[in-house]
């Protein structure tokens, strides 16, 4: 076992050497604050695709979904229905639009700023506003995946879950605080290919020592017989509500308000390479979600249904099926897609920080080389805020990357989406979407029983275009240099 363990360090060991390789090479082509947020708009179509969907994905695609098919049987992809079709949505409404749209505006590089600079909101109410926001999901997200990164440590080497924690969370900040986006985007490319990867391999080893077809479904039927139930839970033998239903689907409306993937669209090189980024991202996410499905439900035949955590189905099948070299390299799949999330997460938080509250507010006339060390000295602050709320043993990676899925979902993707498509909407619509829609999420989440039981970003969403729609045609018009923008844009 000892040497087991040495084995997975030592793998482990040379991948984190070769990330932060990666941060070194991006630290001497970083000169500004929009080479540190945005990457200087030059990401290829590979590079966007494979980051947007690596940093979307996080531990929960190796933890949080392949636990929930181990406990509940297939009926919990309907979770991965929906992120399946938003992905695509996501890609084919908003990419394009966007990426031309942020940098005709003024060369917009953080959600806030595209905000104030669509609707020319001088007072930077909108740009504040939205950075709070940012800032408080993203605490619940980084959170996440800091977790998500101790429950790896804690199963792998046996520490201690607080030491776990630590260790992951000092090594997101290492290379995210010296590279940016760029050391974010090429090391979230080498982290999706390895999620990819290891998500595919571990499945069709397991179903190929269960005995194929037969074994795996005598395994299956052995631990319940509705864990092939599209319709009902297999861990409590109970149909599954509209409501839950929905719920689970909803997740892919939550897409159109990530700032973390939204970032990509907004980097990368050329509106002509996005049909190839979609295809590759659809992909990509397709094989990324079957996969860790499989992972999931082929578990139960592995590993007995009295596993305390759900979540460590993949960690302790790996441990079971695979020499420890190849139990290492599936293992760094694990911390690879907590650190491609965590990073983006951190950077979009230190983003906010730098450019909506220090720029925006306080240093107007800041050079370049601050606000970089500034963005760098962000991360490491926000990251310490998020590294104490993961310190909770109790929490787990599906609760709070739910919560602020849905805070990002309601808050900012109607507005982003009316705001791209709707020439009346203006300052107070888009504040307005903003507000109701991510207050609405947080007072959601603390009702429960009946209509309350539905997830929280259903009703923040609806509210949310409700109020864009009302507080728009309440006020004024928006001026004619707003107006001709937006045509002109849409002209192309």
């Amino acid at each position: 076992m000892v040497q087991s363990n040495l084995t997975i360090g030592f793998t482990f060991a040379v991948y984190l050497l070769a990330m932060l390789g990666i941060g070194i090479v991006a630290y001497r082509r970083t000169s500004n604050l929009s080479d540190y947020i945005l990457g200087g708009r030059s990401l290829g179509p590979w590079t966007s695709a494979i980051s947007a969907g690596a940093s979307d994905m996080s531990g929960w695609l190796l933890l949080g979904l392949p636990g929930a098919a181990y406990v509940s049987g297939i009926s919990a992809s309907w979770i991965a229905i929906g992120l399946l079709i938003g992905t695509w949505l996501n890609w084919l409404i908003v990419a394009k639009p966007l990426r031309i749209y942020s940098f005709r505006a003024s060369d917009s590089l953080t959600l806030p700023d595209f905000f104030a600079n669509r609707f020319r909101d001088r007072s930077q109410l909108l740009r504040v506003i939205s950075a709070i926001f940012i800032l408080v999901f993203f605490l619940f997200y980084t959170s996440s995946g800091l977790v998500a990164g101790g429950r790896l440590f804690e199963t792998v080497f046996g520490l201690d879950y607080r030491i776990a924690v630590t260790v992951g969370t000092l090594t997101i900040i290492a290379y995210t605080f010296i590279g940016g986006f760029l050391a974010v985007s090429w090391t979230d490319l080498i982290q999706g290919l390895m999620m990819a990867a290891a998500l595919a391999i571990v499945p069709i080893i397991a179903f190929a020592d269960l005995g194929g077809t037969s074994g795996a479904g005598a395994a299956l039927a052995e631990q319940s017989e509705y864990m092939l139930a599209w319709f009902r839970d297999a861990s409590t033998g109970e149909t599954l509500s509209v409501i839950g239903i929905v719920s689970s689907l909803a997740w892919g409306l939550g897409y159109f308000g990530q700032p973390h993937i939204l970032a990509r669209f907004a980097a990368i090189r050329s509106e002509d390479d996005i049909p190839a980024a979609r295809t590759i991202a659809v992909s990509w996410t397709a094989i990324a979600l079957i996969s860790s499905m499989a992972v999931g439900l082929l578990g139960v035949g592995f590993v007995s249904r009295e596993l305390g955590d759900g979540e460590t189905v993949f960690m302790v099948m790996v441990n079971l099926i695979f020499h420890p070299v190849m139990a290492g390299i599936l293992l760094a799949a694990i911390l690879a897609a907590i650190m491609s999330t965590a990073d983006s997460q951190l950077l979009v938080s230190s983003s906010a920080l730098t450019d909506d509250f220090y720029k925006a507010l306080f240093r107007k006339d800041a050079s370049q080389s601050e606000l970089v060390w500034v963005g760098r000295f962000a991360v490491v602050a926000i990251a310490v805020l998020a590294y104490l709320l993961a310190l909770n043993p109790d929490s787990t990676v599906l609760d709070l990357v739910a919560y602020a899925w849905a805070g990002f979902g309601a808050a900012f993707g109607p507005a982003l989406i009316m705001s791209l498509f709707w020439r009346r909407m203006n300052q107070w619509g888009a504040l307005a979407g903003i507000v109701v829609g991510g207050v609405t999420v947080v007072l959601w989440a603390e009702l429960s029983g009946g209509i309350f039981d539905l997830y929280e970003i259903v009703p923040g969403v609806i509210f949310a275009y409700i109020a864009i729609v009302v507080a728009s045609l309440a006020t004024a018009e928006p001026s004619k240099e707003i107006t001709d923008e937006f045509d002109a844009i849409k002209r192309g």
